[in-house]
């Protein structure tokens, strides 16, 4: 009996050591443009695993290590599709794709054409980033050189703020625009009331997105969403077709999405429970990668984190946390 038991664990070591997934030594990763129909062409940021050599690249305002235009390493790879906040870009949350592709995933983020750093002409239409999240998704698919090394059952979704609120409309949610003017005459001190009053926009005009606007994406399995923008648009009708695992995370002094209106709306409507996480003393952006001296000086709304938090102790922690779940939700 004791020789059955002790074979059988060997078999089982065994098993698990072939079926195991088998990590790649680095990070590749390429920087393309994808065609949009008649729209411009999005840009967009690829992270994979590869076994060439990295080296340290410029990548925006950032530094990132990694092997250029490298070739993918692996089969049955999960893709995760990212979407960036307000005025972000492509990399804006490099450091979790840079994570993701060292555990194996593919990470695929697009710039969000007319709500990025350069390109503000578009940014009350959110509509259409849930088309260009889509259009990725269509991408890396069906044309990215590297799409037969994908698995195409095994995809989930990363947002931020905007970008969080664009995951979950393309996990199902449908947003009713027209909350925004009463919670801006219920709360005209709020940040995203503020904004529109310096830009003259009048909310009411300004929330009214087109029949068939919301692009929902069933091929996505599971989301990551880190501080939803328009958490109060929703509501639990606007959320009740959001059957995916939710992992949600909220900055507990978050000022410019204040509690409960933002990421409390959405937990408390989700028909299915998020696994949930609230960061102490972390703001808004703290969930945007630490900032080198440079961009600190360059950006300080975006890079000042209040004193004793650790923002790089936090993303350590934060990009565990976003590949485990992947790992589990999407095996």
């Amino acid at each position: 009996m004791r020789l059955v038991a002790v074979t059988a664990f060997a078999l089982a070591v065994a098993l698990a050591i072939f079926t195991a997934p088998c990590l790649a030594a680095d990070v590749g990763f390429e920087k393309i443009e994808i065609a949009d129909g008649a729209e411009p062409p999005l840009t967009v940021g690829i992270w994979y695993p590869t076994d060439a050599p990295a080296s340290e690249h410029a990548s925006g305002n950032h530094t990132q290590t990694v092997a250029l235009d490298a070739p993918v390493v692996g089969d049955g790879l999960r893709l995760i599709v990212m979407s960036h906040g307000g005025g972000g870009s492509y990399d804006s949350h490099y450091d979790t794709a840079l994570a993701l592709a060292h555990a194996g995933f593919v990470a695929a983020a697009v710039s969000h054409a007319g709500d990025t750093y350069d390109d503000q002409t578009h940014v009350l239409e959110p509509w259409r980033r849930t088309a260009q999240l889509h259009r990725l998704a269509d991408f890396m698919l069906n044309e990215w050189s590297g799409h037969a090394h994908l698995d195409e059952t095994r995809i989930g979704a990363f947002g931020f703020s905007n970008g969080g609120f664009t995951v979950l409309v393309a996990a199902g949610a449908t947003p009713d625009l027209s909350a925004i003017a009463p919670y801006c005459r219920a709360h005209a001190e709020h940040d995203l009331c503020q904004a529109l009053q310096h830009a003259g926009v009048d909310p009411d005009r300004a929330a009214h997105a087109p029949a068939g606007a919301w692009v929902h994406d069933p091929r996505i399995k599971a989301a990551v969403i880190a501080a939803p923008a328009f958490g109060f648009a929703f509501g639990r009708a606007g959320l009740s077709d959001v059957r995916i695992p939710i992992q949600l995370w909220r900055a507990a002094d978050d000022h410019h999405q204040p509690h409960p209106y933002y990421d409390e709306a959405v937990r408390m409507n989700l028909p299915r429970a998020p696994e949930y996480h609230v960061v102490a003393h972390a703001g808004h952006y703290d969930f945007l990668p630490p900032c080198d001296a440079r961009l600190s000086r360059k950006m300080p709304a975006l890079c000042t984190s209040q004193p004793g938090f650790d923002r790089s102790a936090f993303h350590d922690e934060f990009n565990a946390a976003t590949v485990r779940f992947f790992q589990t939700e999407l095996r």
